[in-house]
């Protein structure tokens, strides 16, 4: 094997050659640590682990349900508040009670974000502690 040590003929060329052995050095050193510790790993305690599951909470029915339509309505349930100081008295009246309920909204993805704060500050004001937005779950694939 022959390898030649600059000098002869005087040309100062650097080498374009790269120089693998660092890598392949490395390489090993990480290949043996793999299979060291991939046995380690794979000899645990068989455990059957909880699957995940996302469920929508489900409204209960001593909760609030407040809808606001996209012309600004409000509504109880299902019946229809004239105007805030009457929400404010209904909820002053909720609001007392304990557990104090919690205040559900839907909102109409129309609606105006400004009666949507109304009703949360008309809920803050009557001292409501837990108020929540009911939204569309997402589609399942």
């Amino acid at each position: 094997m022959a390898m030649q040590i600059g000098g002869e003929g005087g040309d100062d060329e650097p080498v374009s050659a790269i120089n693998t052995t660092p890598l392949v050095d490395v390489m090993l050193v990480l290949l043996i640590i793999f299979l060291i510790t991939i046995p380690v790993v794979t000899h645990t305690v068989p455990v059957k682990l909880p699957e995940e599951r996302n469920q929508p909470s489900q409204t209960k029915p001593k909760d609030i349900v407040i809808a606001v339509d996209k012309e600004g309505q409000i509504y109880w349930s299902n019946a229809p508040v004239p105007d805030l100081p009457t929400l404010l008295s209904k909820l002053k009246a909720e609001a007392v009670k304990v557990p104090q309920p919690e205040v559900h909204i839907r909102g109409d993805q129309e609606a105006r974000y400004q009666t949507i704060g109304q009703v949360v500050f008309t809920c803050q004001r009557a001292g409501i502690a837990k108020i929540g937005f009911i939204t569309e779950p997402p589609p399942r694939n």
